[in-house]
């Protein structure tokens, strides 16, 4: 039996319980950790900044009741490190894990750091949260692990091959959480995730996604690059979709775990459209810059052409239903980015 988010958020509020965030400095960490705080949960959060930062728990603490932010304890640690996954998960509930190294051209270039922190992370997680006795383990997949295969959209049980490192790393995740479950009765859900985009979404560095990088670029009169010719489509995911997901996975019933979901809209746009859109709130705020147009360059290694989710199996077995759809989501993340534009401006 399936439940709502409202009906779920209604009753966790009633009822708080103890949960875990890996990655919580990060951008789908920090915003768990948010939403969870907001409704009186305890949360012990673990992160070693390897890709978070603090300002987006500072963030936080803005945006939360002081009495919330005491129900939130910070482990300053590396999943890789086995002792700091323990002391993370000890006396807890649920685990949340996000941590991980994310980005293809980031695993190309060093698959050994990818490995280690997306595999051998992983399994410490798995460990601790399987020795500590917690309800369930929630953990970030991702698209990714579709790899080559051609159907449109893209379910569940039907997967190809990896064309990346991190791929790979991301398939063994659920590979893993089988496994455990098989041997040690351990439940597990695995997310995968569609191109999850929002506020504190870090526009900055080599590996930044699109949807921030280029509403960064736009806001600095900046060039923006389009890889391959624009009509490369994706499925965008606003990040109250992912935050959604994970506390209904954490808390369906039984029946429904040990198994992948896809976290999605169902939904795809072009490169060229999110471009266009992403334009047009930049220019609603900045009525008299200049128009920019993208810069096209080559494809870039290992992308897959389109990606199209069937959210199907979510709705059906977690009660999952996206509440912003792409347009809706970028008038959220549009008022975020902008908003932080002008505050530098204004403090420069």
């Amino acid at each position: 039996m399936t439940q709502s988010y409202e009906q779920l958020r209604t009753r966790l509020a009633q009822t708080p319980a103890t949960w875990v965030v890996t990655g919580v400095a990060g951008f789908i960490g920090s915003n768990l950790l948010e939403t969870l705080l907001k409704l009186n949960q305890r949360v012990v959060g673990l992160d070693n900044f390897a890709t978070g930062h603090r300002r987006n728990l500072q963030d936080v603490q803005g945006v939360v009741t002081d009495s919330q932010w005491r129900h939130f304890r910070f482990v300053e640690g590396d999943i890789r490190n086995l002792d700091a996954c323990r002391g993370a998960c000890d006396g807890t509930d649920y685990v949340l894990h996000q941590a991980a190294l994310g980005s293809v051209p980031r695993s190309l270039e060093d698959p050994l750091a990818t490995n280690e922190t997306n595999i051998t992370g992983f399994l410490n997680m798995l460990v601790a949260a399987r020795d500590a006795g917690v309800q369930r383990f929630v953990y970030a997949a991702s698209s990714s692990t579709y790899g080559d295969h051609p159907a449109l959209p893209k379910v569940e049980g039907q997967i190809g091959n990896p064309l990346s490192p991190y791929a790979v790393t991301k398939y063994v995740n659920e590979l893993y959480a089988n496994v455990f479950a098989r041997c040690y009765g351990f439940k597990t859900i695995g997310l995968r995730y569609f191109n999850i985009f929002g506020r504190r979404q870090d526009p900055k560095g080599a590996y930044a996604a699109v949807v921030p990088k280029w509403f960064s670029s736009l806001l600095r009169n900046e060039p923006v690059y389009i890889n391959g010719d624009g009509e490369t489509s994706r499925d965008f995911c606003y990040i109250e979709n992912a935050v959604q997901a994970n506390l209904l996975a954490a808390c369906a019933d039984d029946a429904a775990a040990d198994q992948v979901y896809n976290v999605a809209v169902g939904q795809r746009a072009t490169l060229n459209e999110l471009f266009r859109l992403i334009g047009e709130h930049v220019a609603a705020a900045y009525p008299d810059a200049p128009q920019a147009e993208p810069i096209y360059r080559d494809f870039r290694a290992g992308d897959v052409r389109h990606s199209l989710a069937d959210i199907g199996k979510a709705q059906s077995l977690l009660g999952y239903q996206p509440a912003y759809t792409l347009p809706q989501g970028l008038v959220e993340a549009a008022s975020w980015y902008i908003g932080r534009e002008k505050e530098k401006a204004e403090a420069a």
